[in-house]
């Protein structure tokens, strides 16, 4: 079959199936009235917008505001105490009760009242803090709360749309919109901004405490403060306390009462730079590095057979070691390869 023939055999069904339209669209004048009908419909039907609505309904009923307050005793005779009220939010973590927010909201606290978005109001009983992280446990006396959505694996990415619930300014539940701007680690060794999640989400007063999540409902983190600088005004720099660590420190303020984290008792120098691992550059007396007999210049390079690429991975495995544990950690000294036992301590309050 050469070319000719063939196009003559791939257009000629063609053209009958055209004519054939054509004579049914002639013929019968209800097949071009609902042809047209179709046509029309699609042109005017309008484009749905982007919204976020169905994941802030879905997470929003588990959003609370807080009302703390603090008592003061006033000497003046027969005068009445004043009860400042500290404003904040928070995200129900379980239908039972257990409730996660900023410590910095009820620190200091005498009465702690959590108000639902159905208008039910409960007193709060403050189960256990960590300054560190600036998150609180409170435990409300009720069942089959609404609870937010949470998944274990969750990861965050830079860029990533997130929605900031909570009550700013005691104005109502309110969400606002960002992109998360940096991520950092989750370990319990976490101290400061830059191992939290950074967005542009605002949190004004009021917001501390609540949930920040995904454009699927699903909490992405703790609403936890905006970035200041006493030189200059700052915009547009807010934190968050990723999911994984505010879930694994409420755990642990469930079971214990307290964060309890592991300590070495050791610095590296900013500048260190090794291949694997990293190098000691103080070791602070009476520490379990010191009555170990690490020394500086060591090389850490495993901490109980978990090889070590950097000083935060090191800082996460003490931090979450039970006090009291030895645990081995292989080092390098002076091109000699070496085995020593730590017995890592509680952290010291800072």
């Amino acid at each position: 079959m050469n070319i000719i023939n063939l196009i003559k055999y791939i257009v000629r069904p063609a053209s009958y199936g055209v004519m054939i339209a054509v004579a049914l669209l002639l013929l019968v004048p209800e097949l071009r009235t609902n042809t047209l009908q179709v046509l029309q419909k699609n042109q005017q039907q309008p484009q749905q917008p982007l919204s976020y609505a169905k994941a802030v309904s879905t997470a929003s009923p588990a959003v609370v505001n807080i009302y703390s307050e603090e008592i003061n005793s006033n000497p003046v005779y027969r005068a009445k105490a004043r009860r400042p009220t500290n404003l904040g939010s928070g995200v129900i973590m379980h239908a039972d009760g257990y409730i996660l927010t900023n410590y910095h909201v009820v620190q200091n606290a005498d009465l702690i009242t959590v108000l639902l978005q159905n208008g039910q109001q409960f007193p709060a009983e403050l189960i256990g803090f960590d300054a560190e992280t600036d998150l609180a446990v409170l435990k409300v006396e009720t069942s089959n709360l609404p609870v937010i959505p949470q998944r274990a694996n969750l990861q965050s990415l830079v860029g990533d749309v997130v929605l900031a619930i909570g009550n700013p300014l005691n104005l109502g539940q309110t969400v606002t919109q960002g992109v998360i701007s940096a991520t950092g680690r989750s370990g319990l060794s976490v101290i400061n901004y830059l191992e939290l999640l950074q967005m542009d989400a605002a949190i004004n007063e009021g917001n501390s405490g609540g949930a920040l999540i995904n454009t699927n409902g699903e909490l992405v983190g703790i609403n936890s403060r905006k970035f200041t600088n006493k030189e200059r005004s700052i915009q547009g720099i807010f934190f968050a306390v990723p999911y994984s660590l505010a879930h694994k420190v409420m755990m642990k303020i469930i079971t214990n009462g307290r964060v309890i984290r592991g300590y070495l008792g050791v610095s590296v120098s900013p500048s260190q730079n090794t291949m694997k691992g990293f190098a000691i550059d103080t070791v602070e007396d009476n520490s379990p590095a010191f009555k170990a007999g690490l020394k500086p210049g060591d090389i850490i390079y495993e901490i109980n057979n978990v090889a070590i690429n950097s000083f935060p991975q090191a800082l996460d495995i003490v931090a979450e070691t039970k006090p009291g544990t030895t645990l081995p950690f292989k080092l390098v000294r002076k091109k000699q390869l070496l085995e020593v036992s730590v017995t890592i301590a509680e952290k010291p309050k800072s």
